[in-house]
């Protein structure tokens, strides 16, 4: 049973049970025939009721009936209000025993007797007692639920710091399981070696670290570069999100800050570290009315890392992709005093990531790596660990025990541009446009001189909302790239919208992507890359969150911004022109292409080039 829903059973049955118990003590628990309160009046009217026994606290009525007196005959009933059968038979019993006593004919007294209270003190007391207790239980588990609610499995303990702590019995994090990362792994051995050896250090008089700041965009393997410098060390690890510090009540997170550093120094050497730090590590901005819980757990942070003495064992690791937004007290020497930058892999890295995930599936002899993370050029490791089980789910689902080449190719696209919807059916007028806007792209790319070979060319839809793509793959990670290969960009981000302007002369929506695209590089190498006579070296445009898409805010006047939109526009339309005259010029090609692609529905970059090559125009 679930450990909420059994909780809430409990609150609710525990009290109801109590409630019965209180009132069965409390003598509610009636006789299966009892009689009406009118049918009680009357009997004493007649003359029935004898003899009768009144508890005025508690209303409880015994009597016996015609005379009779034995134990056997008593007779029990439960008077709803004392007062009102004192004035309905008081002054009849009265007046009635005063004609018995006179010697009245047919008068008969009626022996009554009055209590106040029965029974023991202890049994008067208890039901008050299991009051008190079942109000005690009822909060008890109230309070626990709501600090299991807020992190906490322990009832009242706010301010505890809920520490993840990597086992012992599992197996440990070790820098074998880090790929793709060999600079990050080299800076990071270093707080290894003191953690094993700090003698060394303090021999010489070195100081380690106190903090390190590992920056760089999501799935990098930042919080797993962290848990492999544990492993390799053998030290406890304790970690925590920055989220998880933040509370509704003020003083809450900085109590949970004093908590973790308390539990790390007892257990020194360790490590100690908080994922997405830039939760409470925001800068402070002064402001009246601002977020004075982070603050204050901002505050307790900054004095427990100065609380740190040099060489303790002590080692603060935190990771965030969001460097620009820190306080600049939390970022100085001797709080973090390095700063790591963990990027995205290069080709080698992507091959080493690939092969480290490839190891926990099975996958064909014929498997080549290194093709595999060409084609994943710009992904991070954890997408590249999404490839490889995309893979897997791919040879699953077409029932092969192994994963082949063609799974981790087309779990590529399935990053890229999503699933292949099966069911979409599209007119042959829309196939026959999609093929042609999609040669376009790959032929203005071949024949350029600077651009990207074809790896493939596909028409059928993507659940990405795709229609087609064409797939170009560099031989090598380019680090920068020159004006005329950005202008080759544009020009093959234009050669889709050229194709259906040369063979059609008209044009469709499909390019939507591609303007969005082909602008927002043109405005790239004006704005920030100086491409341009006009504007030379000036930085118009600023970059902000760098690591999390690289959002862009313009810093010039409106005047300069007409001048940038007008740069831009005449950049756009100089590449396209290009486009339409170099598919105008190999009009042949392209229909041969296209209809090639319309038949085959999907075709390689080899098989593109060999018909482009063609001195005849045919396909073999």
């Amino acid at each position: 049973m679930n450990k909420n829903v059994r909780n809430t059973i409990l609150v609710l049955v525990i009290p109801i049970l109590l409630i019965a118990l209180t009132m069965s003590l409390l003598g509610t628990v009636k006789q299966s025939e009892t009689p009406k309160y009118s049918e009680i009046v009357e009997k004493i009217y007649t003359g029935k009721i004898t003899s009768f026994s009144l508890n005025l606290s508690s209303g409880h009525l015994e009597y016996y009936e015609d005379g009779n007196t034995a134990e056997a005959d008593k007779k029990t009933y439960e008077i709803p209000d004392v007062s009102v059968f004192y004035e309905d038979v008081g002054d009849y019993i009265k007046e009635n025993n005063q004609k018995a006593y006179s010697g009245e004919s047919g008068k008969t007294a009626i022996s009554y007797d009055y209590t106040v209270n029965k029974g023991s003190w202890l049994v008067n007391l208890l039901p008050s007692v299991l009051m008190f207790v079942g109000i005690g239980v009822l909060w008890y588990f109230m309070m626990k639920k709501m600090s299991a609610g807020m992190g906490n499995d322990k009832a009242m303990g706010f301010g505890k710091a809920k520490i993840k702590k990597q086992s012992d019995d599992k197996r440990k994090t070790t820098f074998a399981d880090v790929a793709g990362a060999d600079e990050e792994k080299e800076e990071m051995s270093e707080l290894v070696e003191y953690l094993k050896d700090p003698k060394k250090f303090n021999d010489l008089g070195a100081r380690i670290p106190k903090g390190v700041l590992l920056v760089g965009p999501p799935g990098t393997g930042k919080t797993m570069l962290a848990k492999a410098v544990a492993g390799e060390a053998n030290v406890p690890f304790f970690s925590m999100s920055g989220s998880e510090f933040v509370e509704m009540f003020v003083g809450m997170g900085a109590s949970k800050v004093r908590d973790l550093f308390s539990q790390a120094k007892e257990k020194a050497p360790c490590i100690v570290f908080i994922d997405e730090i830039d939760a409470i590590g925001k800068k402070r901005d002064g402001q009246m009315g601002g977020n004075d819980e982070r603050e204050q757990t901002l505050n307790q942070l900054l004095t427990e890392m100065d609380g740190f003495g040099g060489n303790n064992g002590v080692i603060i690791l935190a990771a965030t992709n969001r460097p620009e937004s820190l306080d600049p007290a939390l970022t100085r020497p001797g709080r973090f005093d390095r700063r790591v930058p963990v990027e995205l892999p290069d080709l080698a890295g992507r091959e080493a990531i690939l092969k480290v995930h490839a190891k926990k599936i099975k996958t064909a002899d014929n498997v080549d790596f290194h093709t595999i993370a060409r084609m994943a050029s710009g992904t991070s490791g954890a997408e590249l660990a999404n490839i490889i089980n995309e893979a897997a789910l791919r040879a699953v689902r077409s029932g092969r025990t192994v994963v082949e080449q063609a799974d981790l190719e087309e779990s590529i696209e399935v990053v890229i541009a999503g699933y292949q919807k099966k069911n979409a059916i599209m007119t042959d007028e829309e196939k026959k446009i999609v093929s042609y806007h999609e040669i376009g792209h790959a032929l203005v790319a071949a024949l350029q001189t600077e651009s990207a070979p074809v790896q493939k060319i596909t028409i059928i839809p993507r659940t990405s909302g795709a229609l087609g793509y064409t797939m170009q793959v560099e031989q090598n990670d380019k680090v920068l790239m020159n004006k005329e290969e950005l202008l080759n960009k544009i020009a093959t981000l234009t050669g889709g919208r050229a194709a259906e302007e040369v063979v059609f002369g008209s044009i469709t929506t499909g390019a939507s992507n591609d303007i969005e695209q082909a602008t927002k590089l043109a405005r790239a190498m004006v704005t920030r890359y100086g491409m341009t006579d006009e504007f030379d070296m000036v930085a118009m445009e600023t970059v902000t969150n760098q690591y999390l898409g690289g959002d862009t805010s313009l810093a010039c006047s409106a005047d300069t911004q007409k001048e940038i939109d007008k740069k831009v526009v005449e950049t756009v339309k100089a590449q396209h022109e290009k486009a339409r005259r170099l598919l105008a010029e190999h009009r042949s090609k392209l229909d041969e292409l296209a209809k090639y692609l319309y038949e085959k529905e999907t075709i390689t970059g080899s098989e593109f080039m060999k018909i482009l090559q063609d001195k005849e125009g045919t396909a073999k």
